[in-house]
């Protein structure tokens, strides 16, 4: 009897260890997004990630909107540090670290995730970078080979366009370069036509600047332009020329003129920085690149709206090229920014 006793104290002692363990309060994260979720694949991605994990009950997130106007993002990421309410504020974009670096100083016990950014060595920062040279590399070399083809919207001109939204350094620096690295492995003939919009969310202004490039000769044109790029896609569906996209597999928005679509994985990104903070395991500090070799930057190039909008001849090639990255046996270098 002594003994049954005795077990069941012990047992009923292992079971109160446990419940802390059962019981711990989920990650309470803030997810900054600098701009507004609509429009935004990579946005849409990131929030979506958080999204699920909070419905699994992983975490509970917040998301706060920052707007457009970038002046306004340094006092409304401050304004979640200073609740003292989140273990994590997670956001995006290349413009990020710095302002939580400026943030952190005021709040030191505060720690910062960013996705699609770069910063090393602050102790409540951890970043994650893209390659978004190899990125733009795919839609350059795409862009290239439709300017080239035989396909019924392309004509003789060797020109190709890109409108961006607006200016910011992934973009001059990575996007851009690799893009040019891109068409120019096709033919060192080809020239870049390359309009800003302004703001993210002109579209009539995207039209015009679509309809000016098609009017001097480009036939496809790479859109890293949030809602703006609604324009410019219209245009390019009335005048029977191409468009590329960025960041997410969006085909179904504009089938056989959306001709590629160069891809992020930020869902996955986002899914994984989520559940090492969770574990306590996310390297604050660190500043990670990955590029196609490690699955988060690629083509979509399995969506069967891709393989109906482009000659076989382009698919082919884009193939073999593809490859070579996935497989590692080529790379680009990503440059200081």
């Amino acid at each position: 009897m002594r003994n049954g006793f005795v077990r069941i104290l012990v047992a009923l002692f292992v079971a109160l260890l446990a419940v802390p363990a059962l019981t711990a309060a989920p990650l309470n994260v803030a997810v900054f997004i600098p701009g507004v979720v609509a429009g935004s694949p990579t946005y849409e991605q990131i929030v979506a990630a958080a999204d699920k994990m909070a419905a699994a009950g992983s975490i509970t997130s917040k998301v706060v909107e920052g707007g457009f106007n970038q002046a306004d993002w340094p006092e409304k990421v401050t304004s979640l540090a200073a609740t003292g309410s989140y273990d994590l504020i997670l956001t995006t974009n290349p413009s990020m670290p710095g302002i939580c670096a400026d943030v952190a100083k005021d709040f030191p016990s505060q720690k910062f995730a960013v996705v699609d950014g770069m910063l090393a060595g602050n102790a409540q920062i951890y970043t994650l970078l893209y390659n978004q040279v190899e990125q733009g590399y795919f839609a350059g070399y795409l862009a290239g080979l439709v300017t080239k083809s035989t396909m019924k919207g392309a004509n003789k001109d060797l020109k190709v366009g890109a409108i961006v939204a607006q200016e910011y350094p992934a973009l001059t620096v990575e996007m851009i370069p690799g893009y040019t690295q891109g068409f120019k492995a096709i033919d060192s003939k080809i020239t870049l036509d390359y309009r800003i919009v302004g703001n993210w969310y002109d579209a009539t202004k995207g039209a015009d600047l679509a309809n000016s490039m098609f009017d001097s000769g480009v036939d496809v044109i790479l859109c890293i332009a949030g809602g703006a790029g609604q324009g410019v896609i219209k245009a390019a569906q009335d005048r029977g020329k191409y468009v590329i996209y960025f960041d997410a597999d969006l085909y179904s928005l504009a089938p056989n003129t959306i001709v590629g679509c160069a891809t992020l994985d930020q869902a996955r990104a986002t899914t994984e920085v989520l559940k090492k903070a969770i574990a306590g395991s996310l390297p604050y500090g660190t500043a990670d690149i990955v590029a196609t070799k490690d699955g988060y930057v690629d083509f979509a190039d399995k969506n069967p709206l891709y393989t109906k909008a482009v000659t076989k001849d382009v698919l082919d090639k884009m193939a073999v090229m593809l490859k070579q990255f996935r497989t590692g046996a080529k790379s680009l270098p990503v440059p200081k920014m």
